[in-house]
């Protein structure tokens, strides 16, 4: 099992990665990778939320 922190780190990443993934779909006019992007940023937000519960629980 991940830890916490280990989570919200990887959240992070996932929440850059489909930043960058949404501006290029939006920037190329691709709606697919647009809605890939937004939804990566989604589980990365989610992720990162898992994390932080996780440090609240394991302290």
């Amino acid at each position: 099992m991940k830890s916490g922190t280990q989570d919200k780190v990887e959240g992070k990443l996932h929440q850059v990665k489909g930043a960058i993934k949404e501006a290029v779909g939006k920037a190329t006019d691709n709606q697919e990778l647009e809605i890939e992007g937004k939804i990566e940023n989604l589980d990365g937000k989610v992720q990162e939320k898992v994390g932080q519960i996780k440090k609240v629980v394991e302290k």
